[in-house]
């Protein structure tokens, strides 16, 4: 196999805010993988400050892929794809174990982007998502909701602990103003201190709040643990995820009501599996959310959720991000998503 490895700038079609900080771009990798006149796509997408890995250590470590997958022969299962990247790779870089799964899956497909097959990837089955809404200015945020309103979201996912706290009460008020139906989830990214977050918590829960991702920051076991116990609104655990290798021992100890799976951070889609197969084992719902990758990720991620029976919504409704996106067949109708 010959590898050949793009980087690519992404530029957002506004500044994303986070409570850790704003994007106006970001940088990704695209793995070509070729054998046998075919050839499979995959994406690097870590996001600095952000991902587990050291970005600066991202270019070597694909430089050093290329030459092992030299003298590698072409898979031709999703296991052997699987066997491959784990051993090529490795769980410290999970963004590059993840692009290289997918170039090898749909190498091994026949380099059609077909990653995986099921009623979702053959255009027969649509997927709930949620819509996002990102941290703004109050009334920004606002008429965010209003636009994921009118396009038929019956979910909506806001990001909080940016702004003033009772500047966002005033959005969660808004919501609940023009629709007592929609389902609301909230994410936190660790944003609020362990003195404050039942406080704000109690406030949160009088606009009906579905779930809540990371209220505090993770590798907080004692408080997380109280908080999935006590907390008035469900818990949902995502960067607490990341880097665990123990995954039974973890869901265990805190006992989450659901948690949210992103394969760019955990490693990639086996990585992710293993995460849901754990999860259901102990009576803990999922969804899958991407990790802001182009339609490329995105692409390969809803095909993967297609392998499952959701009804949650699920966090893929990122194509719309960039002005300068990689065409693709993924469409969004009335909040669900679709491939042509």
């Amino acid at each position: 196999m010959e590898l050949e490895v793009t980087p690519y700038t992404l530029n957002f079609t506004f500044t994303a805010k986070t409570s850790r900080g704003s994007m106006t771009e970001r940088k990704v990798w695209f793995l070509y993988l070729k054998s046998g006149g075919k050839t499979g796509i995959g994406e690097v997408a870590p996001i600095a400050r952000l991902s587990p890995e050291n970005m600066d250590l991202i270019d070597a470590k694909l430089e050093e892929l290329r030459r092992k997958l030299n003298e590698k022969t072409r898979p031709a299962t999703v296991t052997e794809c699987y066997d491959m990247a784990e051993e090529l790779v490795g769980m410290d870089f999970p963004s590059i174990r993840f692009g290289l799964e997918m170039a090898l899956l749909d190498l091994a497909g026949g380099g059609k982007k077909l990653l995986f097959e099921n009623m979702f990837s053959q255009g027969k089955k649509l997927i709930p998502i949620n819509g996002l809404v990102w941290m703004d200015t109050k009334e920004e945020m606002m008429r965010q909701v209003d636009e994921k309103l009118n396009a038929g979201f019956k979910c909506i996912k806001l990001k909080i602990g940016a702004l003033d706290f009772e500047d966002e009460l005033e959005v969660l008020k808004y919501v609940r103003s023009k629709s007592s139906e929609v389902v609301l989830r909230l994410d936190a990214n660790g944003a609020f201190s362990t003195n404050e977050v039942f406080s704000k918590l109690k406030k949160l829960a009088e606009f009906n709040i579905h779930s809540i991702e990371q209220p505090i920051a993770p590798r907080q076991e004692v408080a997380m643990r109280l908080l999935t116990d006590k907390s008035p609104i469900a818990i949902a655990l995502d960067e607490e995820l990341i880097g665990v290798a123990d995954k039974r021992r973890l869901l265990e100890s805190l006992r989450p009501q659901y948690i949210v799976l992103k394969p760019t951070l955990l490693g990639g889609f086996r990585q992710t599996a293993e995460w849901i197969s754990t999860a259901e084992t102990l009576g803990i719902a999922w969804w899958i959310t991407s990790y802001l990758e182009s339609n490329i990720g995105l692409n390969a991620i809803a095909q993967f959720v297609g392998n499952y029976d959701v009804t949650l919504p699920q966090g893929l409704g990122t194509g719309m991000l960039y002005e300068n996106n990689v065409e693709s067949g993924l469409r969004i109708v009335g909040g669900e998503l679709r491939l042509h």
